[in-house]
């Protein structure tokens, strides 16, 4: 069993909360953490359709049966949620009931309406680089800070792009499962069972081609339109299909941003998946050289960082400030003067061949007068923070030759836009 980072967080929130609810995508680890954290517990899996029979009929029956509950899977059964809000009410003993469930937002709307209050939420993702190598959570509020990386670490005993071929779930790397063919299995039964489930998918083999096609746009701005086009589906249809996704902790997507806090929200965010071993089954990349030369390996790569901030962020159960950064151009250089930075400091993890400003490993606080190369790319002045251009996030996450780029600004991790290809990154 992997240490997860997220353990100390589960553990404090069960000491202070009658309800825990842990959510995450299916076969993140969930029930295995939790089993070990709470053995005293006793473990109900609402999967078994015996379980989930007594719970409809019986659920006080059900629900007296312990001091204290694991209840895996509840969003199969909600209406146990307004039980659990009159026991908690009567005895609101920290730890009484801690649940699981691998759909958000249908769990969320059931809790959100009978335990306001009363329980803690966290989030489970696969794992992250650091917890498959046994190595300290990432912290992604102190990577704009000069020092914050001084040692570069090793990178993975696998290689990048084999690590990243193979992908973060659990199983694969305890069991040494081979990845394409668990892969194959998981993204079937998901399909088939949860997600058409969720998305009231009556086409499932259009379903599964608007999956693919999703997942080769990883990394690139989402064009819902486009992307419905190629699919042969109505623009609500595709945006349903997407929230199916997002729903099952599959993708997220990156808001741009912008010192006007409207744009955020109208204008098109970049799609990300959470998965790199997943994106490459969907592209059809069976293995780790077959990556390393192909045109989508900046893509994959830059979706596997944001990945990586997003589970070093929720294992301290907080969001990561993750916006996509984009590249205006000046109408004149009069303009260009004028324009004012969004935040007061900045700094940028490049992955392509420049900036290489790194002395004895450790981060280079750069003045605004020797970063050219910034302010052209950021269209504004600020003082630079860059790591090893050939490496790109070596020294954060012990990686060799990626191919992505991410920027650090006034503790918000921004994702570059581009308009040249992956492969040209």
């Amino acid at each position: 069993m992997f240490e997860r980072h997220l353990a100390d967080a589960l553990v404090a929130a069960a000491a202070t909360n009658p309800v825990v609810t842990l959510t995450g995508p299916r076969q993140s680890g969930k029930t295995t953490l939790v089993r070990a954290l709470f053995p005293s517990h006793r473990y109900i899996s609402l999967e078994r359709p015996d379980l989930r029979l007594r719970a409809a009929e019986d659920p006080a029956g059900l629900l007296a049966s312990g001091e204290r509950l694991v209840l895996d899977e509840i969003q199969r059964v909600p209406e146990l949620l307004s039980y659990i809000q009159v026991l908690v009410d009567e005895d609101a003993r920290p730890g009484r009931f801690i649940l699981t469930g691998s759909q958000n937002v249908l769990l969320m709307r059931a809790v959100a309406q009978t335990l306001a209050g009363r329980t803690a939420f966290l989030r489970l993702y696969p794992l992250s680089l650091a917890e498959l190598r046994g190595k300290p959570r990432l912290d992604v509020e102190r990577l704009d800070q000069p020092g914050a990386a001084a040692a570069r670490p090793e990178p993975p005993p696998a290689g990048l792009w084999e690590t990243l071929a193979r992908g973060f779930y659990p199983r694969i790397h305890d069991r040494n499962l081979v990845p394409q063919e668990w892969l194959a299995d998981y993204l079937s039964a998901y399909l088939e069972r949860d997600l058409r489930e969720i998305a009231r998918v009556d086409d499932l083999r259009g379903f599964e081609r608007f999956v693919r096609l999703a997942a080769a746009h990883t990394g690139r701005e989402l064009n819902l339109t486009a992307l419905a086009t190629d699919v042969g589906v109505a623009q609500q249809t595709a945006k349903r299909w997407l929230t199916a996704l997002e729903i099952g902790y599959l993708a997220t997507t990156l808001a741009p941003h912008h010192a006007n806090y409207r744009k955020r929200l109208r204008k098109r965010p970049r799609l990300h998946f959470l998965d790199s071993g997943l994106v490459c089954h969907l592209l059809g990349i069976r293995d780790g050289a077959t990556l390393a030369n192909h045109p989508l390996r900046g893509a994959i790569f830059e979706s596997f960082v944001v990945a990586e901030f997003l589970k070093s962020a929720a294992a301290v159960r907080r969001d990561a400030p993750l916006f996509l950064a984009r590249r205006h151009r000046p109408r004149n250089r009069r303009h260009h003067r004028r324009r004012r930075p969004a935040h007061p400091g900045g700094g940028e993890v490049r992955a392509d061949r420049g900036a290489r400003c790194v002395e004895n490993g450790a981060l280079v606080d750069l003045p605004a007068h020797q970063s050219q190369h910034w302010r052209r790319a950021c269209a504004w002045r600020c003082r630079a923070l860059r790591l090893q251009g050939d490496s790109s996030a070596a020294l954060v996450l012990g990686l060799a030759r990626p191919a992505g780029r991410v920027r650090v600004a006034g503790g918000r991790f921004q994702f570059a836009g581009s308009k040249r290809r992956a492969s040209q990154t």
